[in-house]
C-alpha cells in the first residue's frame, strides 16, 4: 500500500485541488467544477475559490501527497445544515485522484478529518453524498456512516441537478 503524507493544504495546493475536484467529478457522474476538463488549466475563479478556502479555513482543507504530488483532499468543518448542534461536524468534500483509489489515501484523509473534528469538540459528523455515487456510498458505509433516510434532497452541484442523501456517524465510540 502506498504511503501518504497528510498535511494542511497550502495556498500553492489550489491548482492540484482544482484538478482533483474536476477529475473526480467527471468520474462520479457530476459535471466538473465550472466546466473544467481533466488536464485543462484551472480557471482563475476556481483557483480563487480554493485559495480562499485555504486562506480562511472554510472549510479546513488537508491534502494527501505521495512522491511530492498532491493526490487527494478532504474539507471539513462544523455542519452547515440548519438546526444541527454545534457538536455536529461535516465532511464538505473528500476526493482522491482515480489512480490512487484503493491505495489508502481516502482512509488517511478521513482519519485526519475525524481526529481534527474530535479535537474541535465534535461528537458526530455528516456528509452529503450523491445517490448515484456508489463508490462514495460504499466508502462511507465502511467508515461507519449510516444513511439518514429522511434526509433525501435535490441539490444543484456545479450546475448539475443531483439527488443526495445525508450520512451520519458518531465520532467517538464507533
Amino acid at each position: 500500500m502506498t504511503q501518504f503524507l497528510i498535511r494542511p493544504a497550502a495556498r500553492n495546493d489550489a491548482e492540484a485541488i482544482t484538478r482533483i475536484h474536476a477529475s473526480t467529478g467527471i468520474l462520479t457522474g457530476l459535471q466538473p467544477t465550472l466546466d473544467a476538463q481533466v488536464g485543462a488549466a484551472p480557471t482563475p475563479q476556481q483557483l480563487r475559490f480554493w485559495r480562499d478556502a485555504i486562506e480562511f479555513s472554510e472549510p479546513q482543507l488537508h491534502v494527501a501527497s505521495t512522491v511530492g504530488q498532491v493526490v487527494g483532499v478532504v474539507g471539513f468543518d462544523r455542519s452547515r445544515d440548519a438546526g444541527t448542534a454545534p457538536t455536529m461536524g461535516e465532511i464538505w468534500t473528500i476526493q482522491v485522484l482515480p489512480a490512487y483509489w484503493n491505495e489508502g489515501a481516502g482512509l488517511a484523509l478521513w482519519d485526519t478529518a475525524r481526529e481534527e473534528l474530535i479535537q474541535e469538540g465534535c461528537t458526530e459528523v455528516s456528509i452529503w453524498i450523491d445517490l448515484t455515487n456508489d463508490r462514495a456510498l460504499r466508502f462511507h458505509a465502511l467508515a461507519g456512516f449510516k444513511r439518514v433516510m429522511s434526509s433525501a434532497r435535490s441539490a444543484t452541484v456545479h450546475g448539475v441537478r443531483t439527488e443526495q442523501i445525508r450520512l451520519k456517524r458518531k465520532l467517538l465510540g464507533s
